[in-house]
């Protein structure tokens, strides 16, 4: 038996272009309306379809027109006390935190979960997910998609930063028997667009 997981990177927000941590904000209207304009150009066979709680990403699949369940498990990387506070803000109070956190997987100076516990999180859903018969939909923070590639690829956490996952694009993993091959990310774009 095939299972196949189609991650959907979360539409843009605010936050996001503002290099902000999560800070639980809504899309942007440049977002909302890319989301919108995708809509339909997902298969439409799913065997399930899953939505990361955020509302980035809860508001990415009502737009793209999905009516998933709540994925808890699928849940973005927790960054503890520097949850909103943008990147620069947490660089220039906390240098040597930063840089540890950019550096090392296994580190957590926020309080949160580290890059390795969230890879290990994701790993452990995904040894789940190869006993769904068909196709999984996941709308999810870029995030998750970086630790199922890790784990997919049986990668060190250490190449997490490594993989970018630019919003709207579909990562699809394909597996059985404990393996599972890439597919990496392929825009979403409007019905019919090329």
């Amino acid at each position: 038996m095939t299972s196949r997981v189609l991650f959907v990177s979360a539409a843009l927000s605010a936050s996001l272009r503002q290099a902000r941590f999560d800070d639980g904000g809504s899309l942007d209207e440049g977002g909302a309306a890319r989301a919108r304009a995708a809509a339909g150009s997902l298969p439409s066979a799913a065997a399930r379809v899953l939505v990361s709680p955020s509302a980035r990403c809860t508001e990415t699949a009502a737009a793209l027109g999905l009516d998933g369940a709540s994925a808890p498990e699928l849940a973005g990387l927790d960054v503890g006390r520097w949850r909103g506070r943008t990147l620069d803000e947490v660089g220039a109070a906390e240098p040597e935190a930063v840089g540890r956190w950019l550096t090392d997987p296994g580190c957590a100076p926020h309080g949160g979960e580290s890059v390795e516990d969230l890879c290990g999180r994701v790993a452990r859903w995904l040894a789940d997910a190869q006993t769904v018969k068909g196709r999984t939909l996941a709308v999810v923070e870029a995030e998750v998609v970086r630790a199922a590639v890790v784990a997919a690829l049986d990668m060190s956490a250490g190449a997490f930063w490594r993989l970018d996952v630019p919003p709207l694009t579909v990562t699809e993993l394909s597996g059985r028997a404990g393996r599972w091959n890439l597919r990496l990310g392929r825009p979403l774009s409007a019905p019919g667009a090329g």
